[in-house]
């Protein structure tokens, strides 16, 4: 290739598919582009491919509807052109464009000017400023598809001014060639955006409503999900109500990341909800749970805390299979794991018997039920992370700022993240429920 052909892309180019972001990515290519090779560069993606789970190809559609993902001209910063061509909006495109043709035919197409469809929309949306009047003032426009495996899903728009020379077929391959790594770039982003949609829809469905009120009983809960990415693994909490009155309160464990865990997480947390609505006692409803769970593919080993709390009797009766004992904090002032009479088994092995563990609760009374993320460490052993937990949450409760309204609320994310925690590398995910028990009087 010539000197005159040699694109100048300038270092966003190197950057293109670093980053799982759609607007990041299209952000790269148009500085990629911008100001070097072309005087404005645009990327739009087609709409359906955005909003389905693949692309399909249309032989000759009538009309295209693409996304603005990104726009530049020339050095200028994107909000300076965001009130006359906003990212994000979504435009009608006629057959008889450039663009649609780019599309149908898989070709890019290599024009001495705007065509007289974008001429007019541009104009519109901008009558009477000098700016749309220098962009459409173009004397080469070149619109090269993006094509994934052989479906084109967006294209690239690139127009130079009259005082620079015209493209070339040389430098439209090389668009193309930019073209086919930005759209690998674009596709890995779509569905990483996608799978983060769908992880955050599934976790907000499982998070209780700690708004709802409960007889004798406050609740806040807290999450944080393992590493940077991951946002629903194994942990799951909840809040339901007992036939006779009673609140129960769980947390469990379904071991491992990711969506495997997740299922078999959910698939516990349903059982849950379907066994405390019957009239069973706690250490029944575990034992069945039990037994769901040897049939649950991924809930083998899955551990938990049931706790049942009831206000008028002033008893909260505690159930454990394989999980980390629950702290109190009394009108001692003191926050101590429970003794359990017995810990139980994790879930999913079926030989487990369960025993529960009754306290006897005759004033205001903080129960904390949590994962052992939360408490496991590889610096200290468990016991020394529930002892840790214990002193966290006696300073938080003596804490002035726990007179306020979201006084529980604010305590569970202190105790989520304590200051000294460096929560960017959690080994697992970390779960908490906290409730403040308070007796009924006769």
């Amino acid at each position: 290739m010539s000197a005159r052909r040699r694109p100048a892309f300038s270092p966003a180019a190197d950057v293109i598919g670093s980053e799982l972001d759609l607007h990041l990515t299209g952000r790269h290519v148009v500085h990629a582009l911008t100001p070097g090779f072309c005087d404005a560069a645009s990327v739009y993606l087609l709409e359906r491919w955005l909003l389905e789970e693949n692309a399909y190809a249309t032989a000759d559609p009538p009309q295209i509807e693409a996304r603005r993902l990104a726009l530049r001209v020339g050095a200028d910063a994107q909000e300076d052109w965001e009130p006359l061509l906003p990212v994000g909006q979504v435009i009608v495109f006629p057959r008889e464009t450039p663009y649609a043709r780019a599309l149908a035919t898989g070709q890019t197409q290599l024009l001495d000017a705007v065509d007289s469809h974008t001429s007019e929309r541009l104009s519109a949306s901008g009558p009477g400023d000098a700016r749309i009047d220098d962009l459409l003032d173009s004397a080469a426009f070149l619109v090269v598809p993006l094509q994934l495996r052989g479906t084109a899903v967006g294209f690239i728009a690139c127009t130079r001014g009259p005082d620079k020379a015209p493209f070339v077929i040389g430098e439209a391959v090389a668009v193309e060639s930019l073209a086919a790594r930005a759209c690998v770039a674009l596709d890995n982003a779509r569905r990483y955006e996608r799978e983060r949609r769908m992880a955050h829809a599934i976790r907000n469905t499982l998070f209780p409503d700690t708004a709802r009120t409960f007889p004798g009983c406050q609740i806040a809960h807290g999450y944080l999900p393992a590493g940077q990415d991951n946002i629903v693994g194994g942990d799951w909490f909840d809040v339901l109500r007992r036939p006779g009155g009673q609140v129960s309160l769980v947390v469990g464990d379904a071991m491992g990341h990711g969506p495997a865990s997740a299922v078999a997480m959910i698939q516990l947390r349903t059982a849950v909800r379907t066994l405390a609505g019957l009239d069973i006692p706690p250490a029944e409803l575990v034992h069945r749970l039990d037994a769901l769970a040897c049939d649950t593919p991924g809930a083998s080993f899955a551990t938990c805390m049931y706790a049942e709390w009831d206000p008028k009797e002033r008893t909260c009766t505690l159930v454990g299979a394989g999980h980390p004992p629950p702290l109190i904090r009394g009108s001692d002032g003191r926050s101590a794991p429970v003794t359990l009479t017995s810990a139980g088994l994790p879930l999913g092995i079926g030989t487990g018997t369960y025993e529960p563990t009754v306290l006897d609760v005759t004033e205001p009374t903080l129960l904390l039920l949590y994962s052992d993320g939360l408490v496991e460490s590889r610096h200290a052993d468990i016991d020394q992370g529930i002892a840790q937990l214990a002193q966290a949450l006696d300073a938080g409760s003596t804490d002035p700022a726990d007179g306020t309204e979201d006084r529980l609320r604010i305590l569970s994310q202190r105790l989520l993240t304590p200051a000294a925690a460096d929560t960017t590398g959690v080994a697992d995910d970390r779960t908490l429920l906290l409730a403040e028990l308070t007796p009924l009087k006769d």
